[in-house]
């Protein structure tokens, strides 16, 4: 990667920045810069994308059974229907990513998410409400496919887990903003101030979204990427360590699906408050360090040690009905999940090769969005036949489950027991 250039704007103008690169996902010809203009403003496009979904999807289930008399598993639906979308659009957004162009792609997206998030306001029954939640969805898996795969074509190649772990740096603060941030728009005012304050974040994201450059186009791939086929909805790479992260995203689904209303019913309504702030802070001063380690010491102890961390999450929310019960669960919940998507996303950029990168990124997401699209659908007929504690013991279990999963296709092979910078 060589040192960023950027031409003269007039002041009070943000930079129009390009970036170039060589054929791998970021290879440096000089010294490995980590953080450049193109990151950041990827990193700061990413945290508002992240701070819309969080913002609705843990008040999205609620909603939907207040104004629209839904039951459980419809709100649930209601909530997942975003991951339809998603899930859908995964399917063709790493290639056209890829073959069309991250830019191009990412601004398109954005102006398709900007306009669903306006479309939640008229929105006034449950078909319509599901419908815009499948568009919000569709638009965001372009969103977030174009702005991680820009991201991680600037990333060094030996500093992979790092740059993976401060990009994910936004996705964390964006986990604990948003829940506490819609919670307080909806308890305090309505959510009509939620729909539009996340129109507003929407909006901003888009603007500074045009001031984004991807790096120069690879013009030895320009043919392989113009072809279509079954690797490019799901790289065959990528499908091992995504299929881990399908289980961990029916996990998680229980988590942020259901967490407001499991307050209301244990009576932890402050701690639920607390519960991704705990899970930030747990996952901001974790972050700084695991990166590194999974550069330096290999992919399995990050991985094994967010497994053990989630489970312990979950065996606590089963059981808690107190308030600093809730709050311990969502430190270990941001030790145990905020530490696996980073470490897996690594995993499967260092999986595919630099013109494939949006691939490889869009399939360890479709697979995710698998898991937390059907998880509030399985997991609300659960709870509806046994309740928060069973539901969440049973999701304890299967982290064990994912974990014996994540052994068998990757955690013993000898490149996931070594760093990367042992491999170079």
């Amino acid at each position: 990667m060589s040192v960023d250039t950027q031409e003269h704007v007039p002041t009070g103008q943000l930079p129009v920045v390009v970036e170039h690169s060589r054929s791998g996902p970021a290879h440096s010809a000089g010294p490995e810069r980590l953080v450049t203009p193109t990151f950041v403003v990827a990193w700061v496009v990413n945290f508002l994308q992240y701070l819309t979904f969080y913002m609705l999807v843990t008040t999205m289930a609620l909603y939907a059974v207040k104004s629209f008399a839904a039951s459980d598993a419809v709100g649930g639906f209601a909530s997942s229907a975003f991951v339809v979308g998603a899930t859908l659009a995964r399917l063709v957004s790493g290639y056209l990513v890829d073959a069309l162009g991250r830019r191009r792609m990412l601004l398109i997206a954005l102006v398709v998410v900007a306009v669903a998030c306006a479309l939640y306001i008229p929105a006034g029954s449950l078909p319509v409400l599901i419908a815009v939640r499948m568009v919000h969805g569709f638009g965001y898996a372009f969103a977030s496919t174009a702005v991680m795969t820009i991201a991680q074509s600037v990333i060094p190649d030996s500093r992979r887990g790092e740059g993976t772990g401060y990009f994910a740096l936004g996705t964390t603060l964006a986990t604990a903003i948003g829940p506490a941030l819609g919670l307080f728009l909806v308890g305090n005012l309505d959510y009509t101030w939620l729909f539009w304050t996340t129109l507003a974040t929407a909006v901003l994201g888009l603007v500074l979204g045009i001031f984004l450059r991807e790096p120069l186009a690879h013009q030895e791939a320009e043919a392989e990427r113009s072809k279509f086929s079954l690797s490019a909805i799901a790289h065959p790479s990528v499908l091992p360590i995504g299929s881990f992260m399908l289980v961990v995203g029916v996990c998680y689904a229980g988590v942020i699906t259901y967490l407001n209303a499991y307050a209301e019913e244990r009576g932890v309504t402050t701690g639920a408050a607390l519960f991704f702030v705990a899970y930030a802070v747990a996952m901001l001063i974790m972050r700084l360090v695991l990166g590194k380690v999974q550069d330096q010491r290999g992919d399995n102890v990050v991985v094994y040690l967010g497994l053990i961390c989630f489970a312990v999450a979950l065996g606590i929310l089963a059981v808690a009905n107190q308030d600093w019960q809730a709050v311990v669960a969502g430190a270990m919940t941001g030790l145990g999940y905020g530490t696996l998507m980073p470490a897996a996303q690594a995993i499967a950029v260092s999986a595919v090769p630099a013109h494939k990168l949006g691939t490889g990124i869009s399939t360890l997401l479709l697979l995710m969005d698998v898991g937390v699209g059907i998880g509030p659908v399985v997991l609300g007929l659960l709870l509806s036949a046994t309740g928060f504690g069973t539901m969440y013991t049973v999701l304890a279990v299967l982290v064990v489950v994912a974990a014996l999963l994540y052994h068998a296709v990757h955690g013993r092979h000898p490149h996931a027991k070594r760093g990367r910078l042992a491999v170079d």
